[in-house]
């Protein structure tokens, strides 16, 4: 059991975060609770604006506050780049 635990920890540090304003739609459905249907809706909602934080995710209908709970550990927003323009 132990080298299970050291073997998933090792993962996620590999893999790192995902990040919301950059990630396909393939690293979105990574996270726990996003499917196909919540990925394509976070990446339509991001050519529009821009993730600032991940607390934005919440704008995205189907998200809330327990899905950012499950997942802040494995989520990062980078800088907007919509923000330098």
């Amino acid at each position: 059991m132990r080298f299970l635990v050291l073997v998933l920890m090792t993962v996620s540090f590999v893999f790192g975060s995902v990040d919301i304003n950059t990630a396909s739609a393939e690293e979105l459905t990574s996270l726990k609770g996003i499917g196909d249907k919540k990925a394509e809706a976070i990446i339509a909602y991001r050519t529009k604006n821009c993730f600032r934080s991940v607390h934005e995710m919440v704008n995205v209908k189907g998200i809330g506050r327990k899905f950012l709970e499950k997942n802040k550990t494995n989520l990062k927003a980078s800088s907007c780049k919509k923000d330098a323009s």
